[in-house]
C-alpha cells in the first residue's frame, strides 16, 4: 500500500512513510470492510463518520512537518488511526477530540489496546479545541468546516503549523495549510479534497 498508493504519489518522509508501514490499519476499521483496509479510499466507520484514506493522512501528517518534542492537536479521532500513525512517529505528544461519545470511547480504547500511550483522547467539541494543553505546535482536522475556527487558530503556537480541510458540506472542499507567522495565518491551498462535514456548536451558531 505504502510503495503504491502513498510514495508513487510524492510523500517523502521518511518517518511518515514507516509510520504507514507500521500501523496495521486493518484495526481501524469495520470487520465488515476488511478486505478494503488497506484500498486507497476513504471507509465508514459508523455515526456517519470515515477513517481516511491512507495517502490523505500521510499527506496531511507530512505537512505539518512535526519536529522533536512537538506537541499535536488532532481534531477528529473518529478509529483513531490519524492519531495512532502520529503516535507512531515516536517523538511528537498527542491531544485528540472527537465529538461522537461511542467514538471517542472506543477510539480511546482501541489506541490503549495497540499500545498508543502517547495519545490523549477526549469527547467534546473540537470546534474550541483544547486550551487547557494548548498552545500547540500542530494543530490537524480531519473534518471539514466552512471556516477556519478563531479558537484553533488562537491556540497555535508561533511558527505553528494547522492543516484543515474547508468547504460547504455535502460538497468538495480545499485543503488549507496555515502557518502562524508574527500572529498572523498565512495559508497555502493545496487542491481540493472530499471531507466529511465537521459538526459541533461553533460551526452551527457560525463560529466566534
Amino acid at each position: 500500500m505504502v510503495e503504491r498508493t502513498i510514495e508513487a504519489r510524492g510523500i517523502k518522509n521518511p518517518d511518515v512513510l514507516r509510520a504507514m508501514r507500521t500501523v496495521p490499519r486493518h484495526n481501524f476499521v469495520l470487520e465488515k470492510f476488511l478486505s478494503q483496509a488497506y484500498d486507497d479510499h476513504p471507509l465508514p466507520i459508523g455515526y456517519g463518520q470515515t477513517i481516511s484514506q491512507p495517502y490523505i493522512v500521510a499527506l496531511m501528517t507530512e505537512l505539518l512537518e512535526l519536529e522533536q518534542g512537538d506537541v499535536v492537536l488532532e481534531i477528529g479521532t473518529g478509529s483513531g488511526y490519524q492519531a495512532a500513525i502520529l503516535a507512531e512517529l515516536g517523538f511528537v505528544d498527542v491531544y485528540s477530540i472527537e465529538i461522537v461519545p461511542e467514538l471517542a470511547e472506543s477510539a480511546a480504547e482501541r489506541l490503549h489496546e495497540l499500545g498508543f500511550k502517547g495519545v490523549i483522547v477526549k469527547q467534546a467539541d473540537g470546534y474550541y479545541g483544547w486550551p487547557e494543553e494548548g498552545p500547540f505546535d500542530a494543530i490537524v482536522v480531519t473534518a471539514a468546516p466552512d471556516h477556519l475556527p478563531a479558537p484553533l487558530a488562537k491556540q497555535l503556537k508561533e511558527g505553528g503549523r494547522l492543516v484543515i480541510p474547508i468547504g460547504p458540506p455535502g460538497g468538495y472542499q480545499t485543503l488549507w495549510k496555515f502557518v502562524k507567522e508574527e500572529g498572523e495565518m498565512r495559508a497555502y491551498n493545496l487542491g481540493g479534497v472530499a471531507f466529511v462535514p465537521f459538526t459541533g456548536e461553533g460551526i452551527e451558531q457560525g463560529g466566534e
